[in-house]
């Protein structure tokens, strides 16, 4: 059982490494959106591609607020959800099949 257990909290830890690396792209996508920025350069261009596919998605079912794009934000709390429940879920259903269940009778 430990080697489940190996795997979840592996895949936990490489997920929650992978929301946070994301999370940091999306603030960066954002700070971008406040100047403008020369879209030949390399890091905007990677910024671009690596945000829009999913702040596309999130904008389709937002309303028009006349400019205001609230999409990263939307993009950041679903992040932050998947950290703090699924993520959070995983770490302890690994810890719990390679310790056992402790203190229940």
């Amino acid at each position: 059982m430990f080697i489940v257990a190996n795997l979840l909290t592996t895949i936990a830890r490489i997920a929650d490494i992978l929301l946070t690396i994301y999370m940091y792209i999306i603030i960066a996508r954002a700070i971008l959106s406040w100047v403008n920025p020369d879209p030949y350069n390399p890091i905007v261009s990677f910024l671009y591609r690596a945000t829009e596919p999913v702040l596309y998605r999130v904008r389709r079912f937002l309303p028009d607020l006349g400019g205001l794009d609230l999409s990263p934000l939307l993009v950041l709390v679903a992040i932050f959800f998947l950290q703090k429940f699924l993520i959070a879920s995983l770490y302890d259903l690994g810890y719990q099949l390679k310790f056992g269940m402790r203190g229940t009778p």
